[in-house]
């Protein structure tokens, strides 16, 4: 469905009296067809009875009516508001002397900032992106919003990644073009084409599974070495991404690195690149990462616990490895995982 950009307007700038917008989002290709339900807890991060009780409550919108059935499919491009009850004004005392407000922060400045250049010649830009980032919008959000509805989509790393170059005096020349993504969630290496050549290059490099990747992930229960291979499916018959007998061919490495108590941080090498591979065949194996709310539970099942803390995928792309696109020469990244990451894992009980 299409939506005119009047109404996208109206739905993004909607208020309520009483009700504050606690956060909002636009529904993509990986997030469309899947239950209002699972959006607030995934994307939202709404415990399930949450979820239920604000949806009880009346203060989840699509496209800017209110919506109460937890079951309805979200379709692509539609805009989705979760409200929660607006804060107590409270009026601070009056001081005397000079009195300097902190200044607000800008959330694209934020994650501007935390983009790590690793590597960067006229062919290729090589960064660690920050968890939190999409890597870059999808054509269909733009064929489906309309190009003036740029402003409605959340930034991406694609867009923020010209002003980085142009602080490392690196003024970039001409598109930035990426051949691959990492969810939003997913911090790590990527590597960003600055030419169209590279671009071509590298894509058949990525089609031909040359590309050296490696991810470190957090996993509930105690994982065991394998490799993974199934066929992946759009629709598993829950609504999500899952692995049935037709579908791309879905390989995945799995090491373990270290044991920790009731949770396992492991290595996973790709040898093929699907949408969810890691984070499917990590949560139908048993072992789902921890902060994972969508892939955490077998076919009509319910979520498998999660004792962890973790607030979002505890999943890293950790190496990168590739053949220039221009000299051939192979060269490689290690990237360490992110701090709150590190944070989580530190956290955990250890054996003694």
């Amino acid at each position: 469905m299409t939506f005119g950009l009047a109404r996208q307007r109206r739905a993004a700038k909607l208020k309520s009296p009483s009700m504050d917008a606690a956060n909002s989002l636009f529904i993509d290709r990986s997030q469309a067809n899947r239950t209002l339900l699972e959006i607030l807890q995934s994307a939202f991060r709404l415990p399930r009875a949450r979820a239920l009780r604000t949806l009880a409550e009346k203060k989840v919108r699509i496209c800017g009516g209110v919506c109460v059935d937890p079951r309805r499919r979200v379709k692509l491009g539609q805009h989705i508001q979760v409200f929660s009850p607006a804060p107590t004004r409270r009026v601070a005392p009056k001081v005397k002397g000079r009195q300097d407000a902190a200044p607000c922060k800008s959330p694209d400045k934020d994650l501007a900032g935390q983009i790590v250049v690793r590597y960067l010649d006229e062919q290729i830009v090589i960064v660690v992106k920050p968890p939190g980032l999409t890597t870059v919008r999808h054509a269909g959000e733009i064929e489906t919003l309309g190009k003036k509805a740029r402003k409605f989509l959340p930034t991406t790393l694609v867009d923020l990644l010209p002003a980085v170059l142009s602080r490392l005096k690196k003024k970039s020349k001409g598109r930035i073009r990426a051949v691959h993504r990492l969810d939003k969630d997913t911090s790590g290496l990527l590597v960003l084409a600055r030419t169209p050549e590279a671009e071509s290059h590298l894509g058949k490099q990525f089609r031909a599974h040359t590309i050296g990747r490696r991810y470190l992930a957090l996993v509930r229960g105690k994982a065991r070495g394998a490799r993974i291979e199934t066929r992946l499916v759009a629709d598993r018959g829950d609504g999500r991404r899952g692995s049935g007998p037709d579908g791309q061919l879905a390989i995945t490495q799995v090491r373990v690195v270290e044991t920790l108590g009731d949770f396992t941080l492991v290595e996973c090498e790709l040898e093929t690149g699907r949408t969810h591979q890691v984070r499917i065949h990590l949560g139908e194996a048993g072992t789902p990462l921890c902060g994972e709310r969508v892939y955490d539970r077998p076919l009509h099942g319910k979520p498998l616990p999660d004792t962890s803390g973790a607030d979002r995928p505890m999943l890293h792309a950790a190496y990168l490895a590739l053949d220039h696109p221009a000299t051939g020469k192979r060269m490689d990244w290690h990237a360490a995982m992110p701090e709150d990451m590190r944070d989580v894992v530190n956290g955990l009980e250890a054996p003694r």
